[in-house]
């Protein structure tokens, strides 16, 4: 669920075609899910560097492709440490595949 003050951005229409946009260009496929060699179906524009109440009127944040990455739902639950499959640690880490923790 959109924070309140990201309700606004995510309604516009600027978002709703940059979305679009971004998950024809990845074939609508969950990125990490592909980086591990399964074919998932994304659910979720992620933002990579998450928006802010002082970045989310900056378009490089916002609607950057770069900093954007479409997500199964369980990818994008591990990612916010959501879900029985998720682990919490320190922001900017991740553990890979391996279970080493790495940089994000």
């Amino acid at each position: 669920m959109a924070k309140e003050w990201a309700k606004s951005f995510y309604k516009s229409k600027e978002w709703q075609e940059c979305r679009e946009a971004y998950i024809a260009e990845v074939n609508g496929l969950c990125e990490r899910c592909l980086e591990n060699g399964k074919v998932n179906p994304g659910k979720i524009v992620h933002h990579i560097e998450y928006l802010t109440p002082d970045n989310i009127n900056d378009p490089e944040i916002t609607l950057n492709f770069d900093n954007l990455e479409y997500l199964c739902l369980d990818c994008h639950n591990e990612e916010h440490g959501v879900g029985a499959s998720a682990e919490v640690v320190r922001q900017g880490l991740k553990f890979n595949k391996h279970g080493e923790l790495v940089e994000r």
